[in-house]
């Protein structure tokens, strides 16, 4: 679990599930993140192997992420998490509905 701490990894992780996704792309998706917090979880995600970091031969020079097999061995854990949320979300407002 120290690995996938915080508000922001699982999200970065189902983020790059789907595609690999330039560090604006990140930042515009994982809604509420700084840019100094996405670099620093995209480093400790690559630390632990979970995602790759690909220099672009662009002009300007331009990084990609992308999930590693590896990293690829959470998608099921991320859905999981994320219909455990949306199940969570519909109880607690049909309780919010019954109380009015």
């Amino acid at each position: 679990m120290e690995i996938l701490n915080g508000k922001w990894k699982m999200s970065i992780i189902a983020c790059l599930c789907y595609k690999p996704m330039r560090y604006s792309e990140l930042l515009k998706e994982v809604k509420g993140i700084s840019g100094k917090m996405l670099s620093r979880e995209l480093k400790d995600l690559e630390i632990n192997e979970l995602i790759n970091r690909h220099v672009l031969n662009t002009a300007p020079v331009a990084v990609e992420y992308q999930i590693t097999d590896y990293g690829k061995s959470l998608k099921q854990l991320t859905n999981t998490i994320a219909d455990w949320g949306f199940i969570h979300r519909k109880r607690i407002i049909s309780g919010m509905k019954l109380k009015t």
